[in-house]
């Protein structure tokens, strides 16, 4: 059996894994990636048998005829937020003056690159632009690779900042989150699960989507800084 899921989710799935094989047997395949590179490659004539992908990128599936009919369902949502290093002097976030002060403050910073596809490197260089700080910042930007964590380059002292969905952040040892991005600047991805419809293992994703949605998997989301479908 083959998964396509984001990295966001990547934590909690893989938590719950080792359950699933000893209850079905089976040991899925997954394939991590952000929900746009996972649908260039679903696209270009890949398949799985269970997606995992923001609710963007679900709803593309589908226009598509990609999803099952009726096995469409939310799983998690997750904020973007900013961290520092464990430890360090936690910045001013509270308003959109404060966060503009603190990046232009610090020396560097890491976020996802737009091109990578992630919703929250997507998101805050729209922001950027915005407020025509995007050459500014990014000249002391340090991007990760597609699917890498930003918070690695908290943890080396190359950035002061890092901004990702919490639990991509959550998922670096040494890491601190300062908070979610202020007021209307707060920005949440949904997370949907759907069975492919070219499957020939639904029974097997059906399981696992299942066990996504269990008590086990909502308290597993909580834990790793998600909200629960």
């Amino acid at each position: 059996m083959k998964v396509y899921s984001s990295i966001a989710v990547q934590n909690v799935v893989e938590a719950l894994l080792p359950r699933f094989e000893k209850e079905t047997g089976a040991r899925p395949e997954v394939i991590w990636g952000t929900a746009p590179m996972l649908i260039r490659r679903l696209q270009g004539g890949e398949t799985a048998d269970l997606l995992i992908l923001n609710r963007v990128g679900i709803d593309t599936m589908t226009k598509a005829g990609r999803v099952r009919p009726g096995t469409e369902a939310v799983i998690a949502s997750s904020a973007t937020a900013i961290a520092v290093r464990q430890g360090a002097p936690k910045p001013d976030i509270s308003s959109a003056e404060a966060l503009k002060k603190t990046l232009r403050d610090a020396r560097a910073i890491s976020y996802s690159h737009p091109d990578a596809g992630g919703a929250s490197g997507i998101y805050f260089a729209k922001l950027l632009d915005q407020w025509g700080m995007r050459a500014e910042i990014d000249a002391k930007t340090r991007f990760p690779p597609p699917a890498g964590l930003c918070g690695a380059f908290l943890v080396t002292g190359d950035v002061d900042l890092a901004l990702q969905q919490v639990p991509e952040l959550m998922a670096v040892k040494g890491v601190e989150i300062v908070g979610t991005l202020p007021g209307d600047l707060h920005m949440v991805t949904v997370f949907v699960a759907g069975i492919e419809a070219s499957s020939k293992k639904v029974a097997g994703a059906q399981a696992l989507l299942d066990l996504l949605r269990s008590p086990e998997a909502k308290a597993l989301f909580k834990a790793k800084g998600l909200e629960a479908g």
